[in-house]
């Protein structure tokens, strides 16, 4: 089971109050779930439920620190309400995917940045100590340089990249201007427990896993040959916390990429799948892998230096891909009441 480490050291988070917007979603909802374990004073979620789950934060809602405002970012007296009586808020609330974007650049702007500055407003009027808010590899654009290193991005390639750039950017002028305290992670390739394999932008990992569940082939993107710096939930919730906690002054109003530092391959990733889902089910070995044509707006590889992460932050993946993805399995294959013996 996961958070079976705390990352907040020897603070008393029942002395602290948190709002987790888009709390009902992937990230925001693990959030949720180790803030509660470790007897957070208050636990407040926003969340409109346009891309989150209901089903994600039931088991919370007989907690007696935790409350949920549905409602959303793109209204400022509901972003008022949120941030009332709150010290930190950890800003998961967004439109995400690239394809997304594409289709519909209006709402992923909308969302993404009207948004975003609609929390950064309210947080400053409320005098909020400190705001952790998702930022995303996307930023680095058409940045060819390997690994990626936070002060060196290129130009993004998408809408949605464009509106987590803008996102920095606000960021960083509020914090010179108003001497607000932000800051952003840039998420790589997020995976992990209670990520949607549903719709048509899921996630790789999740959709490929109901796919091999299913007994249907997965189809790949492209020769299989993109890389990735796949990053198992665990490890992003590590980086929440030692942002929302850490005192040191050189990793305020920064930007750290949150990643693994390694890097595989899409076709290296449908390998392991199918191998650690053969385990449960021998049938998984006879599905075929089909291949498509490159989405729009994708980068060929990424990778992620962490060392800035590491150095300021005392930041330490505690689970690899392969070890995330053997959680992640676990997970999947209970939710889908395929393999009753599964133990998550």
């Amino acid at each position: 089971m996961m958070y079976d480490v705390s990352y907040h050291g020897p603070t008393d988070l029942s002395k602290h109050s948190f709002l987790v917007t888009g709390g009902a979603g992937f990230i925001g909802s693990n959030l949720v779930e180790y803030l509660l374990k470790y007897e957070a004073g208050k636990v407040r979620v926003l969340d409109n439920f346009s891309t989150g789950f209901s089903n994600n934060i039931e088991p919370f809602f007989k907690h007696k620190n935790f409350e949920l405002i549905r409602g959303d970012i793109r209204d400022r007296q509901t972003c008022q309400k949120a941030v009332e009586g709150i010290t930190y808020v950890l800003h998961q609330a967004a439109l995400g995917s690239v394809p997304r974007s594409i289709n519909d650049p209006f709402t992923s702007n909308e969302v993404n940045i009207s948004g975003f500055l609609n929390m950064v407003i309210a947080a400053r009027e409320a005098n909020v100590k400190r705001i952790i808010y998702a930022a995303s590899s996307s930023t680095y654009g058409d940045s060819t340089a390997m690994p990626k290193m936070e002060e060196l991005i290129g130009r993004p390639l998408s809408p949605y990249a464009v509106t987590k750039l803008v996102n920095e950017l606000y960021a960083d002028v509020f914090a010179k201007l108003y001497g607000m305290e932000l800051i952003g992670l840039r998420y790589f390739n997020v995976f992990g427990q209670r990520q949607a394999p549903n719709g048509a932008y899921a996630a790789v990992i999740p959709k490929f896993i109901k796919a091999f569940i299913q007994h249907q082939s997965p189809v790949i993107n492209g020769d299989g040959r993109a890389s990735r710096d796949f990053t198992y939930i665990d490890n992003v919730v590590q980086m929440n916390i030692r942002s929302v906690f850490t005192e040191n002054p050189a990793a305020i109003n920064q930007v750290f990429n949150v990643a693994c530092g390694k890097r595989i391959t899409i076709g290296q990733l449908v390998h392991h799948l199918k191998e650690y889902l053969i385990d449960l089910d021998q049938d998984v070995e006879k599905v075929q892998v089909r291949f498509g044509a490159v989405r729009a707006g994708d980068i060929p590889h990424s990778l992620a230096s962490i060392k800035k992460a590491e150095t300021l932050l005392d930041y330490e993946p505690r689970f690899s891909v392969k070890e995330g993805l053997k959680e992640a399995i676990q997970w999947y294959a209970k939710q889908a009441n395929l393999y009753q013996d599964v133990q998550v």
